[in-house]
């Protein structure tokens, strides 16, 4: 956490007053340093999330739930983010806060599809049905990533498209390239340190009668 924080402060300086301004969009291009990469945790924390549910419901491995519902809030933080910056950096370039757009509507799904899944979780009393009912969705769910990825590609819209692929050098100049990267370092710092938190959180709750568990509390309490 200390990490994420840190580097936070500093990729942000190097992202306002180190990276160049852009050619033709100027001084609001600063936003993708927060936009892009708080795109890339959203579609990873999903794809976490299905990958979790899928283990959970196939192998019954109890911490693989565990770790899908504390990805769900950052998650969906990330993804908010992700559009919030997305409206503000889309209006002095496309002249409007937002447009039904292929890239931002599937966006904007993924942030209701995280909704969804929290809410369907904490909707339904027996935990084990709620489980599998919230793992459902999230695998289900789990076909909106590449419809975010790919949209700027199957359909004509104003959302620019990627300039960082693995199939060929990125169309970025160098100084923005590695704000961005360390911005994108911070934040899934930051995001790993949230989910940890409260992973152990949860196992320390579901495991509070077990012996390990009150060896802790004991050594907490002399501490």
């Amino acid at each position: 956490l200390v990490f994420g924080i840190i580097l936070t402060a500093l990729s942000l300086a190097w992202g306002l007053f180190g990276a160049p301004a852009e050619r033709l969009q100027g001084d609001s291009v600063r936003i993708l340093f927060i936009h892009v990469p708080a795109a890339w945790l959203g579609m990873g924390g999903w794809t976490a999330i299905a990958v979790a549910s899928l283990t959970e419901l196939v192998w019954r491995h109890p911490l693989a739930g565990i770790a899908a519902r504390a990805i769900a809030l950052p998650g969906a933080l990330f993804t908010a983010i992700c559009l919030v910056t997305g409206s503000i950096w889309g209006r002095p370039t496309w002249g409007t806060w937002w447009v039904w757009d292929a890239r931002l509507t599937s966006e904007l799904i993924l942030l209701f599809l995280y909704i969804g899944y929290l809410s369907l979780y904490y909707s339904i009393h027996d935990e084990r049905k709620a489980a599998k009912a919230s793992s459902l969705l999230a695998i289900v769910g789990a076909v909106n990533v590449p419809i975010i990825y790919f949209s700027v590609k199957w359909w004509n819209t104003l959302h620019q498209g990627a300039t960082i692929t693995v199939s060929k050098a990125p169309s970025i100049e160098q100084t923005m390239l590695i704000a961005l990267l360390l911005m994108t370092a911070a934040f899934w710092l930051y995001a790993f340190a949230v989910i940890f938190t409260r992973v152990n959180q949860r196992s320390l709750i579901d495991e509070s009668h077990t012996d390990w568990v009150q060896q802790i509390l004991r050594g907490r309490g002399q501490a």
